[in-house]
């Protein structure tokens, strides 16, 4: 595990030959010369497993300064893949939410051996409750806030789905949240562990929330697509679910695709077959504690 690594060690990976770790179904290599970055893996990846030596890596990524003046006029620091940038630099404080964003992004443009929908996934009872919404929505608000409520975070940002019926894949990474969530989730679980907030981001505050002791013991355990439910955060509004109609359901689900449109009828029928096993809901919520029952009731539990 990356907690079995003293500090000069994780540090040394990181600036060399790098800190190989498994997520998921995924091993990725990560080189970087920022502290805040070991200093982020340490704090939110200790239970991840380390790749053996010669195991093959998904994905080889750094974050890392740019050469040439730029590195001491502005200090920057760029994500970069396979030896080629993959975005703009970003000023050097927001290297651990770069590195968090680029790794997502490594599977959203790289994976098509599952169908990959932009969504939030936890799970209870082996059935899961795909959450996909755009940004500013509470999706990871609402997330965050159910694993700590007897949900199992199965992913914060991708949901995984293979194309034989075998059950969503889990990949187990922190969550992010931004903003007005930050506070939000601290006062709704006052032992979760979040990284240092990262300010004046494209997205504004944000930082990420470790995964709660426990989920990643059962990374490799599927789950069935139980219910779609598209949330959406509104102030003052009670906890509403609202049938939502399949034809819809999968029109947006499409929409929230990262390789719906690459995988042609195998996508389809795939976004199909969920749909047609899955109960699904518009939900509008102000309140956690409200969203909790609601979920409780969905799954057939009592608060």
């Amino acid at each position: 595990m990356i907690s079995q690594l003293p500090a000069r060690e994780l540090s040394r990976r990181l600036e060399g030959p790098g800190l190989a770790f498994r997520t998921g179904p995924f091993n990725y290599r990560v080189h970087s010369d920022i502290g805040s970055v070991a200093a982020g893996l340490a704090l939110l990846y200790p239970d991840y497993p380390l790749v053996p030596d010669g195991e093959f890596c998904d994905f080889d990524v750094s974050v890392r300064r740019p050469s040439g003046l730029r590195k001491h006029l502005k200090p920057q620091v760029q994500f970069v893949f396979d030896g080629h940038s993959a975005f703009e630099p970003l000023p050097v404080a927001h290297a651990f939410p770069m590195l968090e964003w680029g790794m997502n992004w490594c599977i959203s443009t790289h994976v098509n051996q599952f169908l990959l929908i932009h969504a939030a996934v936890i799970e209870r009872d082996g059935r899961a409750v795909i959450l996909p919404a755009p940004p500013g929505s509470g999706k990871s608000t609402l997330c965050a806030g159910l694993i700590h409520r007897g949900w199992r975070l199965m992913s914060d940002e991708v949901t995984m789905i293979p194309f034989d019926g075998s059950g969503i894949r889990a990949l187990g990474r922190p969550v992010s949240l931004k903003n007005a969530s930050i506070d939000v989730i601290g006062r709704f679980e006052p032992g979760a562990v979040f990284n240092v907030p990262t300010p004046n981001t494209a997205k504004g505050t944000v930082t990420h929330m470790k995964v709660p002791p426990g989920h990643l013991e059962q990374l490799g355990r599927t789950a069935q697509p139980a219910w779609v439910v598209f949330p959406k955060w509104q102030a003052g509004s009670p906890a509403l679910l609202a049938a939502k109609p399949k034809s819809d359901t999968l029109v947006d689900l499409a929409r929230n695709s990262f390789n719906y449109g690459v995988l042609g009828r195998l996508g389809f029928e795939t976004m199909a077959d969920v749909v047609t096993q899955c109960e699904c809901h518009d939900f509008v919520y102000s309140q956690l504690d409200d969203a909790v029952a609601v979920f409780d009731r969905l799954s057939g539990r009592t608060a």
